[in-house]
């Protein structure tokens, strides 16, 4: 089975971007999980903390989801700096 992460050993290439655009819009983690959640995602702030420290995975349907709430665009959540290392696991 292969494993997907970066080359820092994060989950994802978006959290520093979530945690940049979020700051910039002034909202908490709290206050962004309660608006996906007013969107019609049920999420908390865990997923969102769990996101900005590269512990969590994201989908691309999340990523959508994110993207609609913040009111930007998919690639502004991408940081496509982030060098992604593909991990084998032994048997």
């Amino acid at each position: 089975m292969f494993k997907l992460k970066t080359t820092l050993g994060t989950n994802n290439i978006c959290g520093p971007n979530l945690i940049r655009i979020r700051h910039e819009k002034g909202l908490s983690q709290r206050q962004l999980a309660k608006n996906l959640q007013i969107a019609g995602y049920d999420v908390d702030h865990h997923f969102i903390r769990r996101i900005e420290n590269g512990e969590r995975f994201v989908t691309d349907m999340e990523l959508v989801a994110l993207a609609k709430v913040l009111q930007v665009e998919i690639m502004d959540l991408i940081d496509l700096t982030i060098p992604v290392a593909v991990q084998k696991d032994s048997l």
